[in-house]
């Protein structure tokens, strides 16, 4: 067993999306934290670990090839950032299996390291899951910064897994360790269902879609506004969370085809429950992926997008830019990119530097709806 008193000291290590200078690490005191106290457990050679919420990859790729690891998160980019850091350390591409958070882990796991979600739903979600994926003696140890830390993950671990004792605070970051103990089985209260008027639809939300319990006043505004009369077009919906501005442009567009893409596995798993649900057997392109990155060059006609502005707790345009550059790409000469923002984020100046033409096409007290045409 290696040494853990400088857990990343001789591992290379990228966030992903990359780009370029990026000042923030792929890892945090959290993360160390983590490994210092898996490693004061003299954890012996036969241990699975679940690793769970790993953004980057940093924890896994850490312990890949002492511990037989299993990482599981709902994030299509953290996937992509393990694997990156995999083959940079010289481990083996499949040296930590993935799990996407909608299907099921393969216990019994020994130790489960937790990086506390922003959506407290995803850690209820997993939490549950783990009934009856866990070893006699088993810990979960959940880490976070503190001020991200709330105490309702506290209550959760103490409601579905056992006691929990909380740690001193080390480079603020703190951890919470449940140690297993006899809990009634629950069932767990995901997906969430809401219903929209117009179009008439019920729509189906597993626990990490944005949003959950109704629909977010921008697609709200959005919804209005979505381009009509568009033939046979293809069609894209960046982001497309549960997929509710496809479908709804599907509705009105009956002969166009669709591709729904998101980096999220719930919202991906929420859009095709919510696709058959509301289009039976229409067909439509619907995966999880890195924005438009593997969208053919001039392959799209129409892109529908209500961008993301922050990426875990780190809030900022570099998503929302990285889009509109992928949607460039992606759409032919004379195509349009439809978005919904809120006003005080410039979307409008920031599209002018990337599209001929951009105009508003709806506005409310807070949220703009613009098209810009490539």
């Amino acid at each position: 067993m290696p040494s853990f008193n400088s857990p990343f000291a001789d591992l290379d290590l990228i966030r992903q999306p990359e780009q370029a200078n990026d000042p923030l690490l792929a890892f945090d005191a959290a993360d160390q934290y983590l490994l210092e106290h898996l490693a004061a457990q003299a954890p012996q050679p036969g241990w699975r670990v679940l690793v769970l919420n790993d953004s980057f990859g940093a924890l896994a790729a850490s312990l890949a090839g002492t511990l037989d690891v299993t990482s599981s998160g709902d994030s299509h980019l953290a996937r992509m950032a393990l694997e990156k850091n995999l083959a940079r350390n010289g481990k083996a591409f499949d040296a930590v299996p993935f799990v996407p958070a909608n299907e099921a882990w393969q216990g019994p796991f020994d130790r489960v390291l937790v990086r506390v979600p922003k959506t407290l739903a995803l850690l209820e979600e997993q939490l549950i899951r783990l009934q009856g994926q866990l070893a006699p003696g088993a810990e979960v140890i959940a880490g976070a910064m503190i001020k991200h830390l709330p105490r309702a993950a506290g209550d959760l671990l103490e409601k579905y897994i056992g006691p929990v004792q909380a740690s001193l605070a080390q480079k603020k970051a703190r951890l919470l360790t449940a140690t297993v103990a006899e809990r009634p089985q629950v069932k767990s209260p995901y997906p969430s269902r809401y219903r929209l008027d117009k179009p008439a639809l019920e729509l189906v939300n597993h626990a990490n879609v944005f949003c959950r319990e109704g629909l977010d006043i921008g697609t709200r505004a959005f919804l209005p506004h979505l381009p009509q009369g568009l033939g046979n077009a293809r069609v894209a919906d960046l982001g497309c969370g549960n997929g509710v501005l496809a479908i709804a442009s599907a509705l009105a567009n009956p002969d166009a085809h669709y591709t729904l893409v998101d980096e999220s596995y719930m919202a991906m798993q929420s859009a095709r429950d919510n696709w058959q649900a509301a289009l039976g057997a229409r067909e439509a392109d619907i995966h999880a992926a890195d924005g438009l990155a593997g969208i053919d060059k001039q392959s799209l006609d129409v892109v529908l997008c209500n961008p993301p502005f922050h990426q875990q707790q780190v809030v900022g345009d570099f998503l929302a830019w990285r889009m509109f550059q992928q949607a460039r790409e992606a759409l032919v000469v004379g195509g349009a990119l439809y978005i919904v923002g809120n006003r005080h984020l410039g979307y409008h100046s920031k599209l002018a530097r990337l599209f001929r033409g951009v105009e508003q096409v709806a506005a409310t007290p807070k949220f703009v709806v613009l098209k810009a045409r490539k």
